[in-house]
């Protein structure tokens, strides 16, 4: 069960990292109001798993200085905002903190969950495009596994590749990645 939350007026960062850690909500500030989403379901956290971990291993043969992580909260120019995958700067992870700064980050990665489908395709990207995130990729589910990726671009992102079930697609940024969305899914 989630925390009760008691607050006036307008939420700031502060506000949202002095909650109680909650497993079983995910809280974010866009603009000045607090959202709040349930914890991720079983195939929603198979994928996140299993990306995180063919990104890590794919970081770790180019060599390249990030750090992946998933649901660790990502502080914009605009609010605060939790993605299911982040891939951070080395040191941009360097102190425990409570999330880390957009200016740090390299790739976010959005898994479209049916109750967050608006926010995913169209809110977050425009504010990991205001924050300036380099790099950022969609999965969706349905009807197979999807993975589309963007480029930031003149401030905005373009779409670069669809990576299609049943498909090995190679991706050159952040660093080298070969993968087929339908590996991801399975049980």
């Amino acid at each position: 069960m989630g925390i009760a939350v008691d607050h006036t007026g307008p939420w700031t960062v502060a506000d949202v990292l002095a909650l109680p850690e909650d497993r079983t909500t995910r809280y974010e500030l866009l603009g000045e109001s607090l959202v709040m989403s349930p914890a991720p379901g079983i195939r929603h956290q198979r994928v996140s798993l299993r990306l995180a971990m063919i990104l890590h291993a794919e970081a770790q043969a180019a060599k390249a200085p990030v750090e992946v992580l998933e649901a660790v909260n990502v502080i914009l120019p605009s609010g605060l905002v939790v993605p299911d995958l982040v891939v951070t700067d080395a040191g941009a992870t360097a102190e425990d903190g409570a999330g880390v700064d957009a200016d740090g980050v390299r790739l976010v990665v959005e898994l479209v969950s049916p109750g967050n489908r608006m926010v995913d395709r169209k809110f977050k990207p425009m504010l990991y495009a205001e924050a300036a995130i380099p790099h950022f990729w969609r999965l969706e589910f349905d009807p197979a596994p999807m993975l589309v990726v963007y480029e930031l671009e003149s401030g905005r992102y373009v779409e670069r590749t669809t990576a299609l079930a049943g498909t090995t697609t190679d991706l050159d940024d952040p660093f080298p990645i070969t993968l087929d969305p339908a590996g991801l899914t399975r049980q």
